[in-house]
């Protein structure tokens, strides 16, 4: 097996309380990220961010959400207590899904991953259309279920339940990937 761990939107926008789409449950996930976050660099496992970067006036996804996550600006910006380090991946993505018209699959692929840890926001949506793709494509699934977060308990839940049935991910808590993988 070899894992890479993705995280998923983990934004000023989403995560802080100004940001223009505060998921109100994202800063509980902080802390369980870095220490996955941590444990993943000192064991040589790749780490990639997932973020949205959209274009203002384009993107359909604006039309539905609103302007959130725009290209170069603050609330496109990972939050600071999780910032990307050197060595790690960024891919910008337009769309739920990190794989949709990104070269995501491409940089795994190359990096010889067979594995995704699955991270981030929201639990429902983005990370649920990655889980997906990455199903499609044949990716071996561990979605960290205290390290994603959605807005209600109940969707987060539904989600977890959803992936691990249809697409056979292990849910599993950031402690027992730390200790099993």
């Amino acid at each position: 097996m070899k894992p890479a761990l993705l995280v998923i939107d983990m934004l000023n926008d989403f995560v802080k309380e100004s940001g223009a789409l505060h998921v109100e449950r994202a800063e509980r996930i902080i802390p369980k990220l870095k220490a996955l976050l941590s444990w993943a660099r000192q064991k040589g496992i790749p780490v990639i961010y997932a973020c949205d970067a959209h274009i203002r006036g384009v993107d359909a996804e604006l039309a539905l959400w609103g302007d959130h996550a725009i290209k170069g600006t603050w609330g496109a910006q990972v939050v600071e207590e999780l910032k990307p380090q050197e060595g790690d991946y960024v891919v910008e993505k337009r769309r739920y899904s990190a794989f949709f018209a990104t070269d995501l699959d491409l940089l795994l692929r190359e990096l010889g991953v067979d594995t995704l840890i699955l991270t981030g926001l929201v639990t429902n949506v983005c990370v649920q259309h990655t889980a997906a793709d990455a199903y499609f494509r044949g990716y071996k699934l561990v979605v960290v279920s205290d390290a994603c977060e959605a807005l209600t308990a109940e969707e987060h839940e539904a989600a977890l339940e959803y992936m691990r049935r249809v697409y056979g991910a292990e849910v599993k808590t950031a402690d027992q990937v730390m200790a099993e993988l």
